[in-house]
């Protein structure tokens, strides 16, 4: 595999440029997670703009983490430039966690589309597919997890179309948990998506 440093990668898809986490995206992230909807819809606490600050350098340096901000391509002035925030084509975030020490080839995924103009466009799926595709060819991930609030049709909705299976339901969080193994078809599929995308290192 070769060396990669994290934070050094974007991603330009048909629809959306996933970008790195960057110190510029944070006040708007901020914004985004004083909502009770999303910070619902995400299991998140409300943080102070300083502890996001906090948050974000630390998941920038965590090696068991990727987060890229989902930029929508409608937004973005000018012409994209690697490197560059472009803060004002934030639509939300894509991470996957690498947490599972007894499989490293497992990862748990999330994904967020926080502003509601640019949701119903495609966004959310295109951004699963492009962070699936790197995961799978950068990190060698071969099963995915995904763990979603039982109301939350519409997520629900999205990984199973993707091909995500549910394996288990928490009572207590009333949670379904789905996991998506990568298949030699599968893996063939996906590696195709990140041929479609353009790599900036």
């Amino acid at each position: 595999m070769a060396e990669r440093s994290k934070g050094s990668v974007s991603l330009e898809g048909e629809s959306v440029i996933l970008v790195p986490y960057m110190e510029s995206h944070v006040p708007k992230y901020h914004s985004w997670m004083q909502n009770p909807s999303l910070l619902e819809a995400t299991g998140s606490e409300p943080l102070t703009v300083e502890q996001e600050y906090h948050m974000q350098l630390s998941w920038s340096q965590d090696p068991n983490k990727e987060t890229f901000i989902v930029l929508d391509k409608d937004l973005v002035v000018g012409d994209f430039l690697h490197g560059q925030p472009h803060v004002e084509a934030m639509v939300g975030d894509v991470n996957i966690f690498m947490n599972e020490l007894d499989n490293p080839h497992m990862a748990e995924i999330e994904i967020m589309i926080a502003e509601p103009m640019s949701r119903g466009k495609g966004l959310g799926k295109e951004s699963v597919l492009m962070m699936i595709a790197f995961a799978i060819e950068k990190l060698r991930i071969n099963i995915f997890r995904v763990k979603i609030g039982e109301s939350n049709g519409a997520s629900l909705n999205l990984f199973k179309k993707l091909g995500f299976v549910q394996t288990s339901y928490s009572n207590i969080f009333k949670e379904v948990t789905l996991e998506l193994q990568i298949t030699p078809p599968k893996n063939e599929e996906m590696l195709g998506v990140m041929g479609t995308v353009i790599k900036h290192t």
